[in-house]
């Protein structure tokens, strides 16, 4: 960061400076104290020492509320008790948030409805949808009515307003609104806003664990899916309000997460204030991993919440977001603890086990292929939207390095079908020196016997790890998915893993889609790598279960491939169970034929996924604002690197850039 980058970053920080910003909001003395509970420490052990003291003070019992969005109207202000001051660019009054309102619901481009006529075939071809045009949009508005006649309406930052944005409620198929009335259900509610939903929001469930908490990665599916509906301001506030749990004190301890990281989760507490027992508020306590089982830090998160801010901009039309000087500081952080140098040679991202979707031990410690889709795709995302300054323009050079070298290590050694399989199957060891081959010392012996018969002819996949002298051969869906996604796989490689998921859609599919990876650890293997975990049992859970949230996923790599009928065989196979099951978060057995033995019901990003395959096979061109594409610099760097044969020796004097691969 530059010098003068840095003075008027202080300047802000110190609320000296009195500037205007997008929308009503300004940096005056009386908003600019943004408190951090970080160097609080509770006496009380009310709160997590990480609380954020986002608070809403209220001389009668302020609740959390958890309910319909759709019908909530906003209001309330917010106070800081600060023990420091923090940049608040929030603004202190929820009901006048920055929203989307300038934009029309014309050029929002969100908003679908689907007549209950389109079904889907058994063959799994699409029946065209019957979607409201522009002209019975405007009719709907201009008559107000609902399906039931009634009068109901949605302004742009929550609030009814019947005269202005009513919509004609199209009757959907009978799942679809069940999911859409359990979704609404679960959101969460802070100061009278809507800021994320639950995880899980089961009636008949007594132990709810975290289960009641905001997930970021939960809340993806969930925020996609209202910004294909046009509701954009739940997402907005949940990428704001989070964005202000973000850690910015640098570690001090191995107690204290790292500068940028985000947290995993933060749940809406009601607490007393301390001069008033008869009042309460409102507090944003986050976790950053220290109340998770393993006590494991969420580096998805940040690459999660990227995405969502690109997402959200694109399907909106409204760049103001990512524009605001504290959200372009959140990505910079995000993207220094992600690229920040280490004692890691390699160009992917260095990990955990447990510091993703799979959030227990399952033996995806080092490089697992799903982190690394993951922060490809929030790179591309991150450099489209970073604003062109003197304090960007080394962490722009550095990541489109960084770009180039990750997707060449990706594609050229992650990469597994039956010729590369053949490959390393007559690889020889011990290699030294640039020109090696066998560049990671893998022996041949490390292919296990399931995966010779199972690979097909046609097709291929990304493998779930590569370290030294250690490949890890299980199929992971999240990975691969996100790679045809992000594009971090190639156009062939992309159509390679479409085509291995179709041969092996009994394995994959079967029952309920989509295994979360293929196959199961099991016996001796089991217990040493999992320890012997009861809930990562063979063929349950994070063990090769089935987890119907990815059906989203699957459903944006189909599109962007042009195989929508295979999403489309998905979601039919996935619509006959769901329900009636009562939206599990996962299934067990080889085939998904159970409940998951420890699944909470009504997940909420089951519901979700579901919700946004559907959306997206209706009208496949929202996918888009999901979608990235690298551009012609990268394709460029990459061909160069791996010049006309893929497989060939290659020397240090080769590399005319200093990639690391």
């Amino acid at each position: 960061m530059s010098v003068g980058t840095s003075e008027a970053v202080l300047q802000v920080l110190s609320g000296a400076a009195s500037r205007p910003l997008r929308g009503n909001l300004y940096l005056t003395s009386s908003v600019l104290r943004f408190p951090s509970k970080f160097h609080i420490k509770s006496g009380k052990g009310r709160a997590s020492k990480h609380m954020q003291f986002f608070k809403y003070s209220n001389t009668v019992q302020s609740q959390c509320q958890i309910g319909s969005y759709w019908n909530k109207g906003l209001g309330g202000s917010f106070y800081g008790k600060a023990a420091v001051d923090r940049l608040m660019l929030l603004s202190c009054k929820c009901q006048q948030a920055e929203s989307a309102s300038e934009i029309t619901a014309e050029q929002k481009n969100g908003a679908w409805f689907v007549d209950s006529a389109k079904t889907l075939n058994l063959n799994g071809a699409v029946d065209m949808p019957n979607i409201l045009e522009f002209e019975d949009l405007q009719q709907a508005k201009e008559e107000g009515l609902t399906s039931n006649g009634a009068t109901e309406g949605l302004t742009s930052n929550g609030a009814t307003d019947s005269a202005t944005t009513n919509f004609r409620k199209v009757s959907v198929d009978p799942i679809e609104d069940e999911a859409w009335d359990l979704l609404r259900d679960s959101v969460v509610y802070y100061c009278g806003c809507p800021v994320g939903t639950i995880a899980a929001n089961d009636p008949t469930s007594s132990n709810m664990l975290n289960y009641d908490q905001v997930f970021i990665r939960d809340f993806i599916p969930s925020g996609i899916a209202f910004l294909l509906k046009g509701e954009y301001d739940i997402v907005r506030n949940f990428i704001l309000h989070t964005l202000q749990l973000q850690s910015w004190e640098k570690t001090m301890d191995c107690y204290s997460p790292g500068q940028g990281l985000m947290p995993a989760s933060f749940k809406v507490r009601t607490v007393p204030l301390d001069d008033d027992e008869s009042a309460t508020e409102e507090v944003l306590d986050p976790d950053f991993g220290e109340a998770a089982i393993g006590r494991v830090a969420p580096v998805d998160s940040g690459l999660w919440w990227i995405i969502l801010l690109r997402a959200y901009g694109k399907c909106s039309g409204d760049l103001s977001v990512q524009e605001r000087i504290d959200v372009q500081t959140g990505i910079k952080m995000i993207l220094r603890l992600c690229l920040a140098d280490g004692f890691d040679m390699f160009p992917t991202l260095l990990v955990t086990d447990g510091s993703c979707m799979i959030d227990r031990r399952m033996g995806i410690h080092g490089h697992p292929l799903e982190i690394q889709a993951l922060f490809y795709s929030a790179l591309l995302c991150a450099r489209e939207m970073l604003a062109p300054d003197d304090g960007s323009n080394d962490l722009i050079r550095a990541l489109n390095n960084r770009l180039v070298a990750l997707s060449f290590h990706i594609r050229e050694y992650y990469w597994l079908d039956l010729r590369k399989l053949n490959e390393i199957y007559r690889y020889k060891t011990e290699e030294y020196s640039y020109d090696a081959v066998n560049k990671f010392n893998i022996y041949p012996d490390q292919i296990p016997p399931w995966l010779v018969e199972w690979v097909p002819n046609k097709g291929g996949y990304l493998i779930g790890n590569l370290q030294p002298a250690h490949m890890d051969f299980r199929f992971f869906s999240l990975g691969n998915l996100w790679s045809v996604v992000s594009g971090l796989a190639t156009r062939d490689q992309s159509h390679a893993i479409l085509d291995l998921i179709e041969a092996k859609w009994a394995d994959l599919v079967a029952d309920m889609p989509l295994k979360i990876c293929y196959p199961a650890l099991e016996g001796q293997e089991w217990q040493i790598i999992t320890g012997s975990d009861p809930k990562n049992t063979p063929w349950s859970y994070h063990n090769a279960g089935s987890w119907p949230t990815l059906l989203w996923q699957f459903t944006v790599a189909c599109i962007k491939m042009n195989r929508p009928e295979m999403a489309a065989k998905a979601i039919e196979v996935a619509e006959k169970r769901l329900s009636r099951d009562k939206w599990p978060e996962y299934y067990d057995t080889k085939k998904g034929k159970f409940i998951g033995k420890q699944s909470h019901l009504f997940q909420t990003w089951s519901i979700a996924g579901y919700l946004v395959a559907k959306l997206l096979l209706a009208n496949p061109t929202a996918a888009d604002f999901l979608i990235t594409d690298e551009d012609s610099e990268l394709v460029n760097a990459f061909s160069c690197m791996i010049s006309a044969n893929p497989r060939r020796k290659r020397g240090r004097k080769n590399l005319k850039q200093p990639y690391l691969v």
